[in-house]
């Protein structure tokens, strides 16, 4: 007689680290332009065949030729309930090989840690997303709700070609989602051996790209000439720079200092929450960014011709508005910048901001600490942005919820968008665990 034992598999938490690697290993590179992006297909298409091996129907849903989105939504046991949207996008911003230690595309795996553009931002969420949902497949394991998971295109770049397109032309593929997690929340900061805080994304800055024009009397570069858009757009550009707008606490970010504060004994001035926020170690470059609104020039253009002065001269301003003041950043740039100087938006998307509070809330705080007992969930603004710019259109609450237990010496923060990008294994295998638990529960 013949036996036949059914197929193993890997656990998720073995699983994850090989897709992880595997989506590190596609260029999905995001210049911001769709002749250069090498775009999301393939790792979109890697992507459904992960989710279509374990029976999951998936609905690829492309805005431009290689600009590739991807939809699936897992049934629930509860079909009266909202369902809860897992979003996480598929492009990476480029990455110069020459300035790494290892190939950005390598998927190198060494020192504990996986190696390559998109670990943390956000090639990791995805990956364990993948391998929960895998192993759910495999088990019979149904959530509580449904759950929409999409894995989306050109995030690093706004999210016209991915999240937003999205919401446009397929909002039916999100219908009767309430609320929503993605990226850059989750991670923890350790606070002692014994005590680490996971910050929990409510909030993120609005995204204000400006581009402001100049224009002058074209000219001869040989000759005196005091109508020169050059000089003005510099001199406009310099101010701005230079240019420091005033504190503004939100309840987010007052909320998340009146807590570190308290948990590392420190005192709080509202008055100077700068003072505090020096005392946060790695993560004080992000908290710093969230008690005003910033505007930091980011390229220069002008002229054909290195001896005639050009009539028009181009800058771009990368503006990030706190909720709520998108309308006074313009104002108070415009008088920092001056009345001759011609302002267009390039980008514009309102800030997202949502309370610590309810049922979900409760349930990443559980799965936390089920996996962690020293962890302490806490609210914070995101200074840069995600695609919960897109999915609050659709009335989706939105948080960041990316659960990684991080080294208390790495710092986090640098790493997004930085050289030698890479995520913790264990880091990565604690996040499968901890989102198991609360997809579980939520």
């Amino acid at each position: 007689m013949t036996s036949h034992a059914a197929p193993s598999h890997p656990s998720a938490t073995d699983e994850v680290v090989d897709i992880c690697r595997d989506l590190l290993r596609i260029d999905t590179s995001n210049t911001g332009d769709n002749a250069t992006s090498a775009g999301e297909r393939v790792a979109a298409e890697y992507v459904a065949g992960q989710l279509a091996e374990v029976g999951v129907a998936v609905e690829l849903r492309e805005s431009a030729p290689g600009r590739t989105n991807l939809v699936a939504r897992i049934p629930g046991t509860d079909p009266s309930r909202g369902a809860l949207l897992v979003h996480g996008h598929l492009d990476v911003v480029p990455a110069d090989a020459s300035e790494w230690s290892v190939h950005p595309f390598g998927g190198e795996l060494r020192d504990g840690y996986l190696w390559g553009r998109g670990a943390i931002d956000m090639k990791d969420f995805d990956a364990m997303v993948l391998a929960v949902v895998r192993q759910w497949q495999r088990t019979g394991v149904r959530p509580p709700r449904d759950i929409v998971l999409a894995f989306t295109a050109d995030e690093e770049a706004g999210g016209d070609y991915g999240a937003h397109f999205l919401v446009d032309q397929h909002r039916e593929l999100f219908d009767g989602c309430t609320e929503a997690i993605g990226e850059v929340g989750g991670f923890s900061y350790s606070v002692s051996d014994d005590l680490r805080l996971y910050l929990i994304e409510t909030a993120e800055k609005g995204l204000d790209w400006l581009r402001l024009h100049a224009k002058g009397r074209p000219g001869h570069g040989s000759m005196i000439h005091d109508d020169n858009a050059v000089t003005a757009l510099a001199e406009a550009v310099a101010r701005v720079g230079r240019h420091r707008f005033p504190v503004v606490l939100t309840p987010t970010v007052r909320t998340f200092l009146e807590q570190v504060s308290d948990l590392l004994g420190i005192e709080f001035d509202p008055e100077n929450p700068e003072a505090t926020i020096a005392k946060l170690g790695p993560i004080a470059s992000i908290v710093g960014a969230t008690i005003r609104n910033t505007a930091n020039p980011t390229r220069l253009d002008a002229g054909y011709k290195d001896n005639v002065i050009p009539g028009r001269a181009t800058a771009t301003i990368d503006c990030r508005s706190l909720p709520g003041q998108s309308e006074l950043l313009l104002e108070q740039l415009r008088q920092v910048i001056g009345p001759d100087i011609e302002i267009e938006y390039v980008h514009r998307q309102p800030a997202v901001e949502t309370s610590f509070d309810g049922d979900l809330v409760d349930a990443m705080a559980s799965a936390l600490r089920a996996e962690d007992p020293g962890a302490r969930p806490v609210p914070y603004m995101l200074s840069g942005g995600t695609d919960a710019k897109a999915f609050q259109r659709l009335g989706i609450r939105c948080f960041g919820f990316a659960p990684l237990r991080l080294p208390a010496d790495l710092n986090f923060s640098a790493l997004f968008h930085g050289i030698d990008e890479r995520v913790p294994v264990d880091g990565l295998q604690f996040g499968v665990r901890v989102l198991d638990r609360f997809l579980r529960g939520s």
